[in-house]
């Protein structure tokens, strides 16, 4: 057995994002938990907050905004869980390395991606 270094309670190790639970579907709480465990993704979750906000008071549907709160708890699902954040940045690496979209590593990549997303959804749709 090896020894594991030692860590601070937050410093976005695999071993912190493994301790935290899942937050319960709130956008406080969701934003909290990516605090946590993506706090460098906290821009590109605003971002996408005030384009859902725009699009539901365009169209009058709250859907846009349940869209997002979905998508944010499914994105926390992925980094807080170190076996899917690990599938999901080994599918990224695969996608960004294809020299093309007809290359066979980019398929399997993207194949990856959306089973890693879809397992997040899942998980926390359930």
């Amino acid at each position: 057995m090896t020894a594991q270094p030692e860590h601070g309670p937050q410093d976005g190790s695999p071993r912190d994002r493994a301790q935290i639970p899942r937050p319960e579907r709130s956008p406080e709480a969701i934003r909290a938990a990516l605090a946590r465990v993506a706090p460098h993704r906290l821009g590109e979750m605003e971002r996408h907050k005030e384009d859902a906000l725009a699009a539901a008071l365009r169209d009058g549907k709250i859907g846009h905004l349940q869209h997002w709160l979905a998508w944010w708890a499914a994105q926390v699902e992925i980094e807080r869980r170190p076996d899917l954040s690990l599938r999901h940045h080994n599918a990224l690496d695969a996608i960004h390395n294809s020299t093309s979209k007809d290359d066979a590593a980019f398929r399997r990549g993207m194949d990856e991606l959306l089973a890693v997303r879809e397992e997040a959804r899942r998980a926390v749709s359930a």
